[in-house]
């Protein structure tokens, strides 16, 4: 299984003024990502709303993505199949397999948690046992579904049960725990990086592929900031992730998750509003982030969409 290098972004999903899924964008899409120089996109994720979306919309979604993906062969595609039941979870791992995605990924259970690592790979296992021939990886985010398992503990468990398990997408800043995953077994997993704001230290472990919704409109300044640590300039690195963290905490200053869907609509690309229960902002507060974007005085370091 091959291994990812380079910037995964985590697209949202576009939305009509009614909520409803607006699938017609995501030719555009496609396009932004593959000009600014993305290699793959996680799909029906956080950032892509896929726990707000019922199985047809979800499935709406993969089609879309693979039927461009088909044509034009530039993006991997890893579709998140979700956590909670693993017969839903089945379903939609056999559905990515035919409708051609590369890759899929499994988060874990967040109502009925599992109590330890071996029964967090039996759940993982069940699903990737359905489609034997596809990688498949784990979303390791336990601030959200309140799993804390170390990754460690689980690759020893997944690795001797689950021949097409592939990686982990790895959003948690336990450093010591990602370390630890990158040299398992000689480094013989795909561990994905997946915190925009603290991309330069994982760098610094080895680091190679990186999921974030960040990449979506800001790519520029991700592909800049690795180069520069590849070059060994260490100073530009820095005031490179320091621009990255004051422009992710614009997402905590507007609401949070939602206000990534502000900056697509400020590069360009309206993708609509998220669901509830999350928040977005207003005209009016759009306005003044706006203003606020400006002022971190950073164009030539936001995706292109044109």
């Amino acid at each position: 299984m091959e291994k990812i290098t380079g910037l995964v972004a985590a697209p949202f999903t576009p939305m009509h003024k009614d909520g409803s899924l607006n699938t017609g964008l995501i030719g555009k899409y496609y396009e932004l990502l593959e000009k600014n120089g993305i290699v793959g996109v996680f799909i029906n994720g956080t950032t892509g709303e896929g726990v707000s979306l019922s199985q047809k919309e979800k499935k709406l979604i993969t089609e879309s993505w693979t039927t461009i993906s088909k044509e034009r062969k530039s993006i991997r595609i890893i579709n998140l199949v979700g956590g909670t039941s693993y017969q839903e979870c089945i379903e939609n791992a056999v559905f990515s397999s035919e409708a051609g995605v590369n890759a899929i990924a499994v988060v874990a259970p967040y109502y009925f948690k599992p109590p330890d690592a071996t029964m967090l790979a039996e759940f993982c296992a069940r699903i990737g046992e359905a489609v034997p021939e596809m990688p498949v990886y784990f979303y390791h985010i336990p601030v959200l579904t309140g799993v804390s398992i170390p990754m460690l503990y689980f690759l020893k468990e997944i690795s001797g049960i689950l021949p097409n398990f592939a990686g982990i997408k790895y959003t948690h800043e336990d450093f010591a725990d990602y370390l630890s995953c990158l040299n398992f077994m000689n480094g013989t997993y795909d561990i994905l990086w997946g915190t925009d704001e603290c991309i330069l230290p994982a760098l610094a472990l080895g680091a190679k592929g990186f999921v974030g919704s960040t990449y979506n409109y800001a790519a520029p300044l991700y592909h800049k900031l690795i180069m520069a640590f590849y070059n060994n300039n260490l100073e530009e690195a820095r005031i490179l992730q320091q621009k990255s963290i004051s422009m992710i905490s614009l997402l905590g200053k507007y609401g949070g998750i939602a206000t990534g869907k502000s900056f697509m609509k400020y590069i360009g690309m309206d993708c609509g509003k998220f669901r509830l229960p999350l928040k977005n902002m207003t005209d009016e507060m759009y306005n003044i982030f706006s203003s606020d974007v400006d002022r971190l005085n950073i164009e030539n370091l936001f995706s292109r969409y044109l």
